[in-house]
């Protein structure tokens, strides 16, 4: 089934935009595979994975610089995906919406480009308990080299931020305010645009960290007033090597670009540089341009479903696999239980999660076991780790019924 033929909720046939997915079709270990691994990475249906394959078949070219037939058609299949960026974010132009090699590229640009240039030492940089490596370790780096000051907003014991807090650490002292939209490792859903309010109300920019967010919610970046956006495609149905950075074009033109290359110029010589304009400005060499194809195709994709019916989907199998693990007297969820997104981090008893995720995969059910890339909120909880579980669209029952008896083994193995 095509999902372009997909109209309205009514006409949504679940289990044929399952079928658009020719991985989902097999057994691990002797069982029926059931991949709950989504927020590290998405599967790809076999629209994309045709798209891929047109590419590489028929006009595979490096873009921007060749006026020959199969240079002309990358490139305008190239800059259509930056179009359905601009739409899928709901930026202002294409402009604003470049393309890096993955969401912490992103971030370290905006880090070097804009911090590096603007920030000096004593001026603070605010981020949250609850932020991935990649939204921690640039700003450190920003930190040992400048002298900047790195607030850290607090965590409450179920898995949100202390707003009272955020205001309170939001200060004329406050230069920059970098925070995950939804986090990877609880699915808890941030006031984002009300975080954003409190780093205006300074004067102070906004880096909003949307990986685990643009998979499942509608985006708008100018309701949500991002001053940048980040983005992974590979945790939306595309593939990896490729993400999405948006910034305001008023930042992006005042910001020095992070790497140095052609393409990114419009004259060198010995003497000076001068930078091309946005967003090429920032897209150094030759870019990932199958990723990017690809993502466009992901893109057309999804919205062809209609992230609403995507998002009510995904409440619809995260409601049934709560309903099922509350009834395991062993189960523990870490994070809230609702104004989240279909991730369900949880521990059995005193099991370890690498055991967990280990005895799961025996029964051909994918979850990630670990730390998710944010120790430091793993430290907060008091735990090393977690396993995680989570949902995508083209998840089904069958899925979570697997999950549930998986983990109904594990308390019969350990006594849990």
């Amino acid at each position: 089934m095509s999902a372009q033929s997909l109209e309205t909720p009514a006409k949504i046939d679940w289990d044929a935009i399952r079928r658009d997915f020719p991985i989902l079709d097999q057994e691990v270990h002797g069982k029926p595979l059931a991949y709950l691994d989504n927020a590290a990475s998405s599967q790809m249906p076999q629209q994309v994975i045709d798209r891929i394959v047109e590419y590489q078949t028929t006009f595979h070219s490096n873009i921007h610089r060749g006026v020959h037939a199969l240079s002309q058609k990358a490139t305008d299949a190239f800059e259509e995906t930056r179009s359905l960026v601009r739409q899928f974010l709901n930026a202002r132009e294409d402009a604003e919406c470049i393309f890096t090699r993955g969401a912490t590229e992103g971030i370290n640009a905006v880090m070097h480009g804009y911090g590096r240039k603007f920030l000096k030492a004593g001026d603070e940089v605010v981020i949250t308990h609850m932020e991935h490596h990649s939204n921690i370790v640039p700003w450190q780096m920003l930190r040992d080299e400048k002298g900047i000051v790195l607030k850290v907003v607090p965590m409450t014991d179920d898995g949100r931020l202390d707003l009272e807090a955020f205001q309170e650490a939001i200060t004329d002292k406050t230069k920059f305010v970098s925070c995950i939209h939804v986090s990877n490792a609880l699915g808890t859903i941030n006031p984002i645009k009300e975080i954003a309010a409190m780093a205006h109300a300074v004067g102070a920019p906004i880096l909003m960290d949307g990986c685990q967010a643009a998979p499942h919610l509608t985006l708008d970046v100018q309701d949500l007033d991002a001053d940048f956006y980040v983005a992974s495609a590979h945790k939306m149905c595309a593939s990896t090597g490729v993400g999405i950075f948006y910034g305001k074009r008023e930042m992006l033109e005042k910001m020095d670009p992070f790497l140095g290359g052609g393409d990114m110029i419009l004259s060198v010589s010995f003497d000076e540089t001068v930078y091309n304009v946005i967003p090429h400005k920032f897209e150094a060499g030759t870019p990932p341009i199958m990723p990017v194809i690809a993502l466009g195709a992901a893109i057309k994709y999804l919205t062809a479903i209609g992230r609403d019916n995507i998002a009510r989907r995904e409440d619809e199998l995260l409601a049934y696999a709560m309903e099922k693990l509350d009834t395991i007297d062993a189960f523990k969820l870490y994070g809230p239980r609702d104004t989240k997104t279909s991730v369900i981090s949880f521990g059995i008893g005193d099991v370890h999660p690498h055991d967990i995720g280990t005895i799961l995969d025996t029964a051909g059910v994918a979850v990630r076991a670990g730390h998710h890339c944010t120790q430091p909120l793993m430290k907060r909880l008091g735990i090393p780790a977690t396993a995680r579980a989570s949902i995508a669209f083209y998840n089904n029952t069958d899925d979570i019924d697997a999950l549930v008896g998986a983990i109904n083994d594990v308390t019969e193995i350990f006594g849990a």
